[in-house]
């Protein structure tokens, strides 16, 4: 009798809890230090956007044990109300890394904005150190991202991926830090596929809502891998089960080689620091934008008209609806081609101070967004990109965009100068932070994997 083949979760809940800080890889070590870096810079900027301290208030009413830090504000909750919270207001810019790729498949995804914020709110409350932290988060990006790289998911099926897939990221991480087994932490899998949601009607609607699924998944996750400690059990196949992750939220299980292919061996996780806080899909236009205003000196009030040329596809996404302004400005700019090239065109650049409601409802604002508008390029089979700028002396230009993908780690990764430009550029908005505390903070993640706590980072992290 031939034994039973062993199931793609049966794999991960071993790898999860048996890697070891010594087997990884130097590179995936460093370039988890840089999501790391990054997404508490985000979450240093974001944490008092519009409703976010509503939202610490509400949640501190909640009650419970103190057992870890919401970062900025400095009140101790639960640690999967802490974890929620952290990832909330490091999601409030859209800024956080984004796109992991898997064995060269690009998957559609911000995990790093659950994982990391799930990773340092579970070490705070278990009180261990740098080593650990990056070990649970490796194994839970790792995880996340071959999900998403081997399902049709796809964001027009409705569901959002950082409220589905991030969950398994978030229990991996929790139930590597609570020394679960592998049954137990099998069946936290199990548990946390009943917990899965997350709407895009939130961005289609332009409400503070798309923060929540990022940081629900945080949340679900370590419930589900408390709770498995306490002795529940679930479905024993999360994944490929007949009402699992793959036929729930998927168009179904593809490309299958890589969900476990050199598990163990390769860690996979987001691989682009995100240069502009908007929506990835904005970025190629922003860079035409900030192109065309410096190779041809173009100045805001000499434009007359500016035409956005898009494929179908790229019309047809939420960042392509038309600019009603609403209760929520920030989520119906941060995610719109309009507004961003409008920005990136005034101001030659897009930065956190340019979703302001006073910057959006600025009449210069509102003046230069009525000469631009999007348009179906003309050639029905063209898949670019281009802007057209008509200047008001009747003068035009028009460059076509080019796919660069600024920030990603491999093909076009941002200069250090950039990077800590970003960083820091976050410490000075949030106006909590001192530029001093901020490079201390900045420079304590540089070495997270020295420290034997996170004691002094939290002190740092609370103003």
């Amino acid at each position: 009798m031939e034994p039973a083949e062993i199931k793609p979760i049966e794999k991960f809940v071993k790898n999860i809890l048996k890697t070891r800080f010594e087997d990884i890889d130097r590179t995936s070590i460093e370039q988890a230090k840089l999501r790391i870096i990054d997404t508490v810079g985000c979450l240093i900027g974001g944490a008092f956007d519009p409703g976010n301290p509503e939202f610490i208030e509400f949640l501190k009413s909640q009650g419970g044990n103190k057992e870890a830090t919401i970062l900025m504000y400095g009140d101790r909750v639960p640690v999967g109300h802490a974890a929620m919270a952290n990832c909330i207001l490091c999601r409030s810019f859209d800024f956080e890394p984004v796109s992991p790729v898997v064995d060269g498949q690009m998957a559609a995804g911000h995990v790093s904005g659950t994982t990391v914020m799930t990773a340092l709110s579970m070490a705070e409350a278990q009180g261990v150190g740098g080593r650990d932290l990056i070990t649970a988060l490796l194994v839970g990006d790792d995880m996340t991202s071959r999900v998403l790289a081997t399902s049709g998911f796809s964001i027009d099926l409705g569901w959002d991926g950082n409220g589905t897939a991030n969950a398994f990221g978030a229990t991996a991480i929790a139930g590597r830090l609570l020394g679960l087994t592998q049954d137990q932490l099998r069946h936290a899998m199990g548990m946390v596929l009943s917990q899965m949601g997350g709407s895009m009607q939130n961005i289609w609607d332009g409400t503070p809502a798309f923060k929540l699924p990022q940081g629900l998944s945080a949340r679900n996750g370590i419930f589900s891998a408390q709770l498995a400690a306490a002795g529940w059990t679930g479905p024993d196949d999360a994944l490929l089960s007949p009402n699992g992750y793959y036929d729930l939220y998927t168009r179904g299980f593809s490309k299958g080689d890589l969900l476990t292919k050199d598990l163990g061996k390769k860690y996979y996780a987001d691989r682009a620091i995100k240069p502009y806080p908007s929506c990835r899909a904005t970025h190629d236009l922003i860079e035409g934008a900030i192109d065309m205003v410096n190779q041809y000196s173009l100045k805001a009030g000499d434009i007359g008209a500016v035409s956005i040329y898009m494929p179908d596809w790229s019309l047809n996404n939420f960042c392509g609806k038309p600019l009603n302004i609403g209760l929520f400005p920030h989520s119906d700019t941060a995610f719109s081609y309009k507004y961003t090239v409008a920005v990136a065109m005034m101001h030659g650049g897009v930065r956190p101070e340019h979703f302001k409601p006073e910057v959006i409802k600025d009449p210069l604002t509102t003046e230069f967004l009525n000469k631009v508008e999007l348009s179906k390029w003309p050639q029905s089979d063209s898949k670019d990109t281009a802007i057209k700028v008509v200047l008001k002396d009747g003068r035009e230009f028009m460059e076509t965009c080019k796919n660069i993908d600024k920030g990603d780690f491999v093909n076009n990764p941002l200069s250090s100068e950039e990077f800590i430009g970003k960083f820091m550029g976050n410490v000075k908005y949030s106006q909590r932070i001192t530029s001093e505390r901020g490079e201390k903070i900045f420079f304590l993640l540089q070495d997270i994997e020295e420290l034997e706590n996170l004691d002094e980072l939290i002190e740092l992290l609370v103003p």
